[in-house]
């Protein structure tokens, strides 16, 4: 009986491994999606110097490039969350990683001004859809307890795509200086991950979830029993059975079920955690760090080396939010993070106007500009894309997140778009004071309005929101 038993335990802790094992190679591949989305979005920030001259780009011209991916990004997300709900996750994720490829060469290949706004107009369409589906496809795939950390790894990649963008502009840079098309030699390794995503996505299985809600729940158990212990799958298989059945005796999502309280609630939380994410200024450093520390008392090589730092910083501090997603809960993090960046910003807009010009004074701004991104990635980019993944119910995730994350891409645009705009006006100073007045407001708003999701299944949170109306029970 004892060899018997000694060979059941050996066999449920082999199974054990490869249930991990497939859960981890899941979570690794989906997320290429996301080191695309912060390369694509991280790369301009040092090609741009250099497309300046070679395009012939005035401030305007350097908003739109800088900014039309965004712009793309934004219908991307809209559309991407409504068809992963029509034709599954993994296919859906498969065709953004053809699309990633296309723009990126597309973009490294331009000619002309007009070929890469297009170009990265396109790109954007991939980085939007991206930015929806991977976490959600995260979310669906990870156990409740592991949510955390699993939809967060997509967080990291982007930070890491970002410092790779910033590295890989820097070697270029200080290696062939000012030599004509280096930019398209920094734009063009974005294809790498994208044909690395496409293939990987060919071992990884459908959302469990997509599966019931479309009545296959034969094949939803299977992929939970390769990536869960039997009982756990059963246990969750069945909770989410239910709710699948549940939701299929109502009417497909559509903007007519915001007459119900409490998704109108939701929504909210998903359109304002979308909002707050952004105002902070974030992408106004991630796409124009070279060209603030330039302006602050750097030169334009010097810059590009300072800006690896922002993509250190950016790293470690989404481990570390990493981390501390599976001790704190979502909304004290996203409270200190706020204070966090918005007293950053103060600091920078106080350096910029009272310190006078020169390398001081750069090594002041990169300073806040690190604390800046240790409290923006460290903090509220986790929470924000954890909480946007899990508060949606089943039968509006795609729509409720596509809507959530359009107007987060939207706010990106009109950030980027003015930023340099801004700063041509009215001086790099009177620009952060700017973000310190809406980052107050993005305190207040989730102080209000945000609440806590820590330690509940998908289905558990769409049961807690049905029973709540206004923060109040019924």
């Amino acid at each position: 009986m004892s060899e018997l038993a000694s060979n059941s335990t050996a066999a449920t802790a082999a199974d054990g491994r490869r249930q991990r094992a497939h859960l981890r190679r899941a979570t690794w591949v989906a997320t290429l999606g996301g080191l695309l989305f912060g390369f694509d979005t991280g790369v301009i920030n040092g090609a741009l110097p250099f497309m300046v001259d070679d395009l012939r780009l005035g401030a305007f011209a350097e908003g739109l490039v800088a900014s039309s991916l965004v712009f793309g990004a934004a219908f991307g997300a809209l559309l991407g969350g409504r068809l992963a709900d029509a034709y599954g996750r993994r296919r859906m994720l498969m065709v953004l990683a053809a699309v990633f490829l296309g723009g990126t060469l597309g973009s490294a290949l331009a000619p002309d001004v007009t070929v890469m706004v297009t170009s990265r107009l396109i790109l954007g369409l991939a980085v939007g859809g991206a930015s929806v589906l991977v976490p959600i496809f995260l979310a669906e795939l990870s156990p409740a307890a592991r949510r955390g950390q699993v939809v967060t790894r997509n967080e990291l990649m982007i930070v890491t795509g970002q410092l790779l963008a910033f590295s890989s502009s820097a070697f270029l840079g200080g290696v062939f200086g000012d030599s004509h098309g280096i930019w398209r030699w920094m734009l063009v390794l974005g294809t790498l991950p994208a044909i690395g995503l496409w293939i990987g996505l060919h071992f990884v299985p459908e959302s469990p979830r997509w599966l019931a809600a479309r009545g296959a729940f034969g094949s939803a158990l299977r992929v939970l029993e390769t990536l869960r212990p039997p009982a756990a799958a059963q246990g969750e298989f069945a909770a989410l059975k239910a709710l699948a059945i549940e939701d299929r005796r109502q009417n497909r999502a559509s903007v007519g079920d915001l007459r119900e309280p409490w998704l109108r609630r939701i929504v909210v939380v998903g359109l304002g955690l979308a909002v707050i994410q952004q105002i902070t200024g974030v992408n106004s450093i991630m796409y124009y760090g070279t060209r603030i520390l330039d302006v602050a008392g750097f030169g334009t090589q010097a810059a590009l080396t300072a800006n690896i730092a922002n993509g250190v910083i950016s790293v470690a501090a989404t481990f570390v939010g990493i981390w501390l997603l599976g001790r704190v809960g979502r909304r004290p993090m996203l409270l200190v993070g706020q204070i966090g960046t918005t007293s950053a910003l103060l600091a920078i807009g106080l350096v910029s106007l009272l310190v006078p010009e020169g390398t001081a004074r750069g090594f002041l701004v990169l300073a806040l500009t690190v604390t800046f991104l240790a409290f923006q990635q460290g903090a509220i980019s986790p929470v924000t894309w954890l909480m946007l993944a899990e508060i949606f119910p089943m039968r509006l995730r795609g729509l409720g997140m596509g809507a959530a994350v359009f107007v987060l891409w939207m706010v990106n645009f009109a950030v980027s778009l003015s930023f340099p705009i801004l700063m041509d006006a009215v001086g790099i100073s009177n620009t952060f004071f700017v973000f310190v007045v809406l980052g107050v407001a993005a305190i207040v708003f989730a102080r209000r309005h945000v609440p806590e999701t820590r330690g509940k299944t998908l289905e558990e949170l769409e049961h807690q929101f049905k029973e709540t109306v206004d923060g109040r029970r019924r």
